[in-house]
């Protein structure tokens, strides 16, 4: 019976503490709810802002997370005093000091993410729209988070990237500039006048209209393969990776055109047999013979 007497007790007690604490859980809600109302329209007048200058998109993003994140700090902060008066700034402080340090050890991978994701975005290189490659992935960039990087692979599929990697490891921006240059090997048989046929090659590719043949053209005789001697085409085209490849289509093609008209041989790899002894050619030709 004393059990359950004291039982009721403590029920009892809870409930009218309860009770009590309801007015400064009410005013805690409404403290929360008003953060919310006011994070949203700091984000809207920061994007107003920021909107006016030639700031970066990663960048703007990155000004909208920090003004809601300290929106949202100061209210919970604010909200945790009155439902706990006896709760100080320093109080606060210092537990949320020992939080984040057991916090960091726990979500170690995460907080690297959010750090490398700061970095990204206020450093002037990989903007949204830009193409890159990095450990074996390339295409797109679409979206800069604090945690993440959308990359759209040139066939279509997303790639969700830890922004980890993108930041320590090496990053190939293709895009970076709105002309890059692109090459091609072409050969000729060992029979061609060469100084005739780079002259050939030469007029095909400016005659391109992709190809900016005021950045100039290099064309080197560049070794001695099996069957042909091999150049090195070089032009400037386009940037982007669909740019290249119609860049590329057209100058192949012109230059298969330009050597056909001037006689010049495209050679394929040639096989030659060699024998230790003489074949007795007639003796094969009997054998051909005598087979059913």
């Amino acid at each position: 019976m004393n059990y359950i007497g004291t039982l009721r007790e403590q029920l009892r007690e809870m409930g009218e503490g309860f009770v009590a604490s309801l007015p400064s859980l009410a005013i805690a809600f409404f403290i929360i709810l008003l953060t919310w109302i006011v994070a949203r329209f700091a984000v809207r007048i920061s994007d107003m802002i920021v909107g006016r200058t030639e700031i970066r998109a990663s960048l703007k993003n990155l000004i909208d997370t920090l003004v809601r994140l300290g929106i949202w700090l100061f209210g919970l902060f604010v909200a945790a005093i009155v439902v706990m008066p006896d709760l100080t700034p320093s109080s606060l402080l210092a537990g949320l000091g020992i939080g984040a340090v057991a916090i960091g050890f726990a979500f170690q991978d995460i907080f690297e993410n959010f750090l490398a994701g700061v970095l990204i975005m206020l450093r002037e290189k990989m903007r949204i729209g830009d193409v890159i490659e990095c450990e074996g992935i390339a295409g797109k960039v679409e979206h800069i988070t604090l945690r993440e990087t959308h990359v759209r692979k040139l066939s279509g599929e997303l790639t969700v990237v830890p922004n980890s990697i993108l930041f320590k490891n090496p990053v190939e921006i293709l895009t970076d500039v709105d002309e890059r240059r692109h090459e091609v090997v072409v050969g000729v048989s060992y029979d061609t006048q060469l100084d005739h046929a780079a002259e050939v090659i030469r007029r095909a590719v400016e005659d391109v209209d992709d190809v900016l043949a005021s950045k100039g053209i290099d064309i080197f005789a560049q070794e001695f393969n099996s069957s042909s001697v091999d150049f090195l085409v070089r032009w400037w085209a386009g940037s982007a990776p669909r740019a290249g490849w119609e860049s590329r289509d057209k100058v192949v093609r012109a230059i298969k055109a330009a050597l056909d008209e001037a006689g010049i041989e495209i050679p394929f790899p040639y096989v030659t047999h060699t024998f230790k002894e003489t074949v007795p050619v007639s003796l094969l030709g009997d054998t051909r013979r005598k087979t059913p």
